[in-house]
């Protein structure tokens, strides 16, 4: 029997929700109802599982601690096709045995996030495999050529006169059509995963005049819109080291600190607005960011690994090279703009010689490359100031 219990049932229902179809009202009674729903997430192994797979998967360990039943659904044969989703290109098709390759260690990574034992894995070339030509027309008649050509993707490629392939219609066919094999309840996913999700509605609707539920997740994205890619440098795969995914967040903007704890941690909603109050008051960002590191790494690796991640981060970048007998400067202001603080700290013989080595590259603070002029900080006693490779400043409030 599901538990119903009102706080997780809200904390479920809002924490890192993009948007629930057919409502939130309908999900929230589906959760109340005492019956036990069955809940999907596809995942297609076309490389790496890494951090934006884990949003959709914590919420689905949610739902699992609920007592509901999870599924996990390796898209080997999806894999094949190659979803177009946010593509300005096709994908490059990959053959089965490169998709069984990158799905090796799936299932022990997801391991970290759900508990494995309450949990089903299936492969979707189970069923897709086994549909004839005649069951392809038949589930084509369901959807219309607008349908799939007013995607955004699809209409930007067009417009640039790029290819678009027949296969890639595909997709948000088959990916429809596994929600109806397994006879689930509902499915999780990122925000871009939303056409092909609400396919899915559909399609269960017309076959089994059944109303499948969608719940969208947020994603993690840098301030340009941008989600965690390899291109950007900024991606944390789950196979990463503890050393390795610390690092990584503490290389993120400052602005993705309050999303980053929404999604990836534990951390109570009174606690991240407790962070944000902080740094809308001057809070040094990286003292938050810190945490925010921490407690990734605590979700995959527990505590004791944390804290020695954080130590070594510390090692590596808060201590090197920097002199035993720093010098001493005291700062009145609270919060001042940067280029003022490198002049008044004697950094720089005007500001325009503060502007230039500012936007160089050659300004840190608390080992954090600035190159904003007009970055305002908020003062913090022991924050140290570099410029170049020998002038340190240590700030005194």
């Amino acid at each position: 029997m599901p538990k119903i219990d009102e706080a997780k049932i809200q904390h479920l229902l809002n924490r890192g929700v993009e948007g629930i179809y057919p409502t939130r009202e309908f999900l929230e009674g589906a959760l109340k109802s005492g019956k036990k729903l069955t809940i999907y997430m596809g995942i297609d192994p076309t490389g790496d599982l890494h951090i934006g797979h884990s949003i959709p998967l914590r919420k689905l360990r949610e739902f699992q601690d609920l007592g509901h039943n999870i599924i996990v659904l390796i898209g080997d044969f999806t894999a094949q096709i190659g979803d177009p989703t946010d593509k300005t290109a096709a994908r490059k098709k990959l053959t089965r045995k490169q998709v069984l390759e990158n799905a090796k260690d799936y299932k022990k990574l997801i391991g970290r996030i759900l508990n494995l034992k309450k949990t089903t894995f299936k492969y979707n070339s189970t069923w897709l495999n086994k549909l004839s030509f005649t069951d392809l027309i038949g589930l084509f008649s369901h959807f219309t050529a607008q349908q799939t050509l007013a995607r955004g993707m699809f209409k930007k490629r067009m417009a640039e006169g790029k290819d678009l392939f027949l296969h890639e219609f595909l997709y948000p066919l088959m990916q429809a059509y596994d929600g109806v094999a397994m006879d689930v309840d509902g499915e999780i996913g990122g925000n871009d995963q939303m056409f092909n999700m609400l396919a899915g509605r559909t399609l269960m609707k017309k076959l089994k005049n059944k109303e499948k539920f969608v719940l969208t997740t947020k994603l993690l994205e840098d301030p340009t819109g941008k989600k965690m890619g390899k291109t950007e440098g900024n991606m944390i795969r789950l196979s990463d080291s503890p050393e390795e995914m610390f690092s990584t967040v503490m290389s993120w903007n400052d602005k993705m600190i309050l999303i980053g704890f929404e999604l990836l941690t534990d951390i109570t909603d009174g606690g991240i607005k407790m962070f944000s109050d902080a740094l809308k008051k001057g809070e040094n960002p990286r003292n938050i960011k810190f945490k925010l590191a921490e407690e990734v790494v605590k979700t995959f690796y527990g505590q004791e690994k944390a804290d020695k991640a954080g130590e070594a981060f510390n090692k590596q970048f808060r201590e090197k090279e920097k002199p035993k007998d720093m010098e001493e400067k005291k700062i009145k202001q609270k919060m001042i703009n940067i280029v003022d603080l490198i002049f008044e700290l004697g950094l720089a013989a005007s500001k325009n010689e503060a502007r230039r080595l500012i936007t160089q590259g050659a300004v840190k603070i608390d080992d954090l490359r600035m190159t904003d002029v007009k970055e305002v900080l908020g003062i913090h006693s022991g924050m140290i100031v570099q410029v170049g490779k020998r002038k340190f400043v240590k700030i005194k409030v």
